[in-house]
């Protein structure tokens, strides 16, 4: 697998009234070449601030980010907007990502007409990037976004992104507004797209089911720290972290009752003031005092598989079954995870 994009002691904080708020705390991630990583978590669990950072929106607090060996902390002003075609965003809402006063053949042209390049034939890249997410420029390129579906305004979205020929593409809840037809549609496209153009993606989600269509890999993210990493069929059959068994036991599935989180009933703590340790103890059934001392790091369980924490429901000594079931925690209060 080919590194593109790697990011170290990734750490986002927000000044505020109230004090400094953490966001993203020493976080590590790599995107590869033609596969995609998905970043889960609760709302505020620092997914976006993640996506931002990367993006230098603003730069982050601390950690660095390299792509392709470059450190985008060492660039100028000048060369650091050379380069920021290179990585792309799909934003949550197309609509309110695109000008409604511009024509779809316009929006897709957007990163030409900022950054200029006399070898790129505009009208030719207009209707390569149509075509590539199934909307023929013949028919939608006179269009405006609100002549459009979510779904076919997601894919002028994309298509814009794809005009910079970027090397990394992050997509932040990019079909959480869309309808499940739409959404499939959506999902389908950026998974052919990574791979036929070896994108690096980066694909935020609340949603695990959408997660397990779209993604190799996956990153669970919990009140900005990550708690567990590797492929994504093996967290999902396997997980190793009692939070990742918490957020699978609370996604419904037809035919079966929604299953018992075992989160202790106390409310998710701020990241204003985040607890000592380990983030998660003042929910988890499992903690105990070392997990209020020590900040469990990340260590290796199995082959790509990494959790951080003290007491983890699958052990190096016994690694994850293909298709084990959901490892259970002890029972609690039912939450919306």
């Amino acid at each position: 697998m080919t590194a593109v994009l790697h990011a170290t002691g990734l750490s986002v904080v927000h000044r505020t009234r109230s004090g400094p708020l953490h966001a993203v705390s020493d976080v590590d991630l790599t995107l590869h070449e033609r596969r995609t990583l998905a970043l889960v978590g609760e709302s505020g669990s620092g997914k976006s601030s993640i996506a931002k950072a990367l993006l230098r929106l603003p730069p982050p607090t601390a950690g660095t980010v390299s792509l392709a060996g470059t450190d985008l902390a060492t660039l100028t002003p000048r060369a650091l907007r050379a380069l920021r075609p290179r990585i792309q965003m799909v934003f949550q809402d197309p609509l309110s990502s695109l000008n409604p006063r511009r024509q779809v053949s316009d929006l897709v042209a957007e990163p030409l007409d900022a950054h200029p390049d006399a070898s790129r034939d505009r009208a030719a890249v207009i209707e390569r990037q149509l075509n590539a997410v199934g909307l023929p420029p013949a028919l939608f390129g006179d269009r405006r976004p609100g002549q459009l579906s979510g779904g076919q305004a997601q894919r002028v979205a994309i298509a814009r992104a794809l005009a910079a020929e970027p090397r990394v593409l992050i997509a932040d809840e990019a079909v959480s507004a869309l309808d499940v037809s739409a959404q499939a549609t959506v999902l389908n496209l950026l998974r052919a797209l990574t791979e036929e153009r070896g994108l690096a993606s980066l694909f935020i989600s609340h949603d695990l089911g959408v997660v397990r269509a779209v993604s190799d890999d996956v990153a669970v993210l919990q009140l900005g720290r990550l708690c567990e990493q590797g492929p994504t069929e093996e967290v999902l059959a396997a997980p190793a972290h009692p939070y990742t068994a918490a957020l699978l036991a609370a996604v419904p599935e037809p035919g079966r009752p929604l299953g018992d989180t075992g989160l202790l009933p106390t409310d998710p703590p701020s990241p204003l003031t985040p607890p000592s340790g380990c983030r998660f103890r003042t929910r988890c059934p499992l903690a105990d005092a070392r997990c209020a001392d020590e900040t469990p790091a990340l260590r290796e369980i199995a082959p790509r598989r990494t959790v951080a924490c003290h007491r983890p429901l699958i052990t190096p000594s016994t690694p994850p079954a293909p298709h084990a079931p959901t490892a259970a925690l002890s029972s609690g209060p039912r939450t919306t995870g």
